[in-house]
């Protein structure tokens, strides 16, 4: 059964549950694994056949966390994993086109496929207060994640990625 990693990182749970959503409709199609990027590993990902990444953007760019993630694997994985198909999932408080253009950039370095658009949830947190403040998404910021995760994961399972 063809297995699709979803890799997320999330300070106030905007990400974490756009990442949850996208993991649990998922997994009525394949196998599905949702992990924290300060938890996954390359072995992680050479056990994927697809993957989807999910972070806040902060400060027009991929969370550090994230991006450890990214540079912990890199190296380890270049040249092992070309090929296989990736989505990217942002939560942001305005715009969140460079935290994609961030991840689309390394994905290109590792020769990953893109499956799908990338989803950007805008919660239009522009305050201290309201960057900081815990994210709840509604059913409709989450019904695109949810539609991600299952069109991903039936993709996989059909051997379309």
């Amino acid at each position: 059964m063809s297995r699709l990693l979803v890799i997320y990182h999330s300070r106030t749970g905007g990400a974490k549950a756009m990442a949850q959503a996208a993991f649990e409709a998922a997994q009525s199609e394949c196998d599905a694994v949702l992990v924290q990027a300060k938890d996954a590993a390359p072995e992680d990902l050479l056990a994927a056949q697809g993957y989807i990444f999910c972070c806040p953007e902060n400060l027009a760019a991929i969370t550090g966390e994230m991006k450890e993630f990214f540079d912990r694997s890199y190296y380890p994985l270049l040249g092992r994993i070309e090929g296989r198909a990736y989505a990217m999932m942002v939560c942001a408080g305005s715009d969140g086109e460079n935290a994609v253009r961030q991840m689309s950039r390394i994905a290109t370095g590792l020769r990953l496929r893109q499956a799908q658009e990338p989803i950007i949830v805008n919660t239009d947190a522009q305050t201290p207060e309201a960057i900081l403040a815990p994210k709840t998404l509604t059913d409709a910021q989450l019904a695109s994640c949810k539609d991600l995760g299952e069109a991903f994961g039936a993709g996989l399972s059909m051997g379309v990625f």
